[in-house]
C-alpha cells in the first residue's frame, strides 16, 4: 500500500510524542481511587486467566521452547514452577492469559488491553523489585496509551484485518515498560517508535493458536522497545503520525481529535469491560439475549424452530466460524456460542469449549436452526445483537442486548470477578493459595515489591 498523502500524516504533527507526554507524566497521585479499584481489578481477573492459560496446550509449546532455549531467570513463567527472562516471561505469560479469550476488553481499540501490558510490565517489575504503586501506574500509562492509539486509527485499522491486541497492544506495553524505568518523554516516543516498527497480527488467524501468540509478541515486543530505548537505541518520535508510519501503513484512519480527547471520567480505564463467557467478546451480546430468553420463556431445544441473530457486519470478520470443528473454533462462532446459551450450557465454563461439543449431534442439530443477520445500517455494533427466537407454537420472541456498558456498581463487579477468579485459580493452585492470591492483589497499593504476588503463582 502506498503512504498517505503527507498533509494527512503531518496534521497530527508531535502525536506520538504528546501521547508519550501524557504516558511519562502519570504519576500515582494522579489516580482516582475508582481507577485503582479498577486496576486492582484488572490484575486480578488477569491472574486467573493466566493461570488457566497456563495449562493450554499452546502455552506448554512456548514453555517447551523456553525451556529448551534456556536464560537468565529473571521473571516468573506462571503456572509453571520455573523463572525466565523477562522476554521469555512476557512472551510465555502473555499467550496464555489470551489463550482462553476470557481477558477483558476495550472497544476505544477493539482489543484486549490487560493481556497486552500485564505480562510485560509484571515480569519488569518483578526483575526491578519494583512497588504496587510503581506498577499500577505504569499500567494506566499503557492501558491508556492503548486506547489513544487505537482511537486514533478507529476504525479503519481493525477493518482492514489488523488484530489491535497485537498491534496497539505493543504501543502500550512500550509506554508501560518505559514508565516503570523512569523514561522521560522523549525516550517514551523512542520506545513507541521501536514498538511501531514491530506491531503486527492479522485476524485471520483468530481461531488458532497464533492469536494468542498475538498478545505474548505484544508483550515481548513492547518490553524489548523500552529496555532498548532507555539504552539510547534509536528509532522515529513520530512514528504514529509520520510518513509511511504506523498510520499512514495499516489503517485508512487518522483521528488526532479522538487519540487526544478526553475520555469519561479522564481514563479509558472506565470503559474496561470484563467478560463472564469465556468466548470472543463479540459473541456475548447474542449469549446473554439468548439465555435470558431461553429463561425468560422456557425454551427448550426441541420449541425452536428457528432463531435469527442480528449483528454488525464487522462481526463477519471476527466470530462468525459457521460450522466449528473445535473448542478454539467454537468461541468464535455466534451460531454455536448461541446454541450453548439456547441449550442451557454455561459459557462461562472453560470444559464447556471442547472439541467433543464443537461437533456433538445435539448442538449441531440447534446451531443449524440459527441464522446470522449482518444487519447493514441498522445501527448495531461489535457489542450490540439481537437475537429472535421462533417456536414451534408459532410464538416469536425477541430481545435485544448490549455488552458494552461498562458496569455501574464497581463493588458488585468485584464481587463477580472474585468468584471468577475462584472458579479459574483454585484448580491451579487449592483454595489456601488462592485465597492469598487473592488477598494479596487487594493490597497491590502497598505491595514493597511485586514479586510478593509473584512467588505465589506457582
Amino acid at each position: 500500500m502506498s503512504a498517505l498523502p503527507s498533509t494527512r500524516a503531518t496534521s497530527g504533527e508531535g502525536l506520538t510524542l504528546r501521547l508519550a507526554e501524557r504516558a511519562a507524566g502519570l504519576r500515582y497521585a494522579d489516580l482516582p481511587a475508582d481507577v485503582r479499584l479498577l486496576v486492582r481489578q484488572c490484575l486480578l481477573d488477569w491472574v486467573a486467566v493466566t493461570l488457566a492459560g497456563a495449562s493450554e496446550p499452546l502455552t506448554r509449546m512456548l514453555v517447551e521452547e523456553v525451556r529448551e532455549e534456556g536464560g537468565r531467570p529473571q521473571a516468573t513463567v506462571i503456572g509453571h514452577g520455573f523463572a525466565a527472562s523477562m522476554l521469555q516471561a512476557a512472551l510465555v505469560n502473555g499467550s496464555a492469559s489470551h489463550a482462553l479469550d476470557y481477558d477483558d476488553v476495550n472497544i476505544a481499540f477493539t482489543g484486549h488491553p490487560s493481556v497486552a501490558v500485564i505480562p510485560a510490565l509484571l515480569a519488569l517489575a518483578e526483575a526491578r523489585g519494583a512497588d504496587g504503586r510503581a506498577f499500577m501506574t505504569a499500567f494506566v500509562a499503557g492501558y491508556e496509551t492503548i486506547c489513544r492509539v487505537g482511537l486514533l486509527v478507529a476504525p479503519g485499522h481493525y477493518g482492514r484485518g489488523f488484530h489491535s491486541t497485537a498491534t496497539v497492544g505493543t504501543f502500550g506495553a512500550a509506554a508501560a515498560c518505559a514508565h516503570l524505568l523512569g523514561a522521560d518523554a522523549a525516550t517514551v516516543a523512542t520506545a513507541m517508535g521501536i514498538a511501531g516498527t514491530q506491531a503486527a497480527g492479522m485476524k485471520s488467524l483468530f481461531g488458532t493458536m497464533c492469536k494468542p501468540l498475538h498478545a505474548g509478541k505484544a508483550c515481548y515486543n513492547g518490553l524489548l522497545a523500552a529496555r532498548l530505548a532507555l539504552r539510547g537505541f534509536t528509532a522515529r518520535p513520530d512514528v504514529l503520525e509520520c510518513p509511511q508510519g504506523f498510520a499512514a501503513t495499516q489503517s485508512d484512519d487518522f483521528h488526532p481529535d479522538a487519540a487526544l480527547a478526553e475520555p469519561r471520567g479522564g481514563f479509558h480505564l472506565h470503559n474496561n469491560l470484563f467478560k463472564y463467557h469465556a468466548a470472543c467478546y463479540g459473541t456475548h451480546a447474542a449469549i446473554e439475549a439468548a439465555r435470558r430468553l431461553r429463561h425468560e420463556h422456557q425454551l427448550t431445544p426441541e420449541r425452536i424452530r428457528r432463531v435469527i441473530v442480528r449483528v454488525d457486519p464487522a462481526s463477519d470478520k471476527v466470530c462468525n466460524i459457521g460450522d466449528p470443528r473445535t473448542g478454539l473454533e467454537s468461541k468464535f462462532s455466534l451460531r454455536h456460542t448461541v446454541a450453548f446459551a439456547l441449550a442451557g450450557i454455561d459459557t462461562a465454563s472453560l470444559e464447556t469449549y471442547s472439541d467433543d461439543n464443537a461437533v456433538a449431534a445435539a448442538l449441531v442439530a440447534l446451531r443449524d436452526k440459527i441464522q446470522i443477520d449482518l444487519a447493514t445500517g441498522q445501527g448495531y455494533t461489535i457489542t450490540d445483537s439481537e437475537v429472535v427466537v421462533e417456536t414451534t407454537e408459532g410464538a416469536r420472541y425477541v430481545l435485544r442486548y448490549d455488552s458494552g456498558i461498562p458496569a455501574a456498581d464497581l463493588h458488585e463487579q468485584q464481587r463477580q470477578l472474585e468468584a471468577k477468579f475462584t472458579s479459574l485459580a483454585t484448580p491451579a493452585l487449592g483454595r489456601e493459595r488462592a485465597a492469598e492470591v487473592l488477598a494479596t492483589i487487594a493490597r497491590t497499593d502497598e505491595l514493597s515489591s511485586m514479586a510478593e504476588l509473584t512467588r505465589l503463582l506457582v
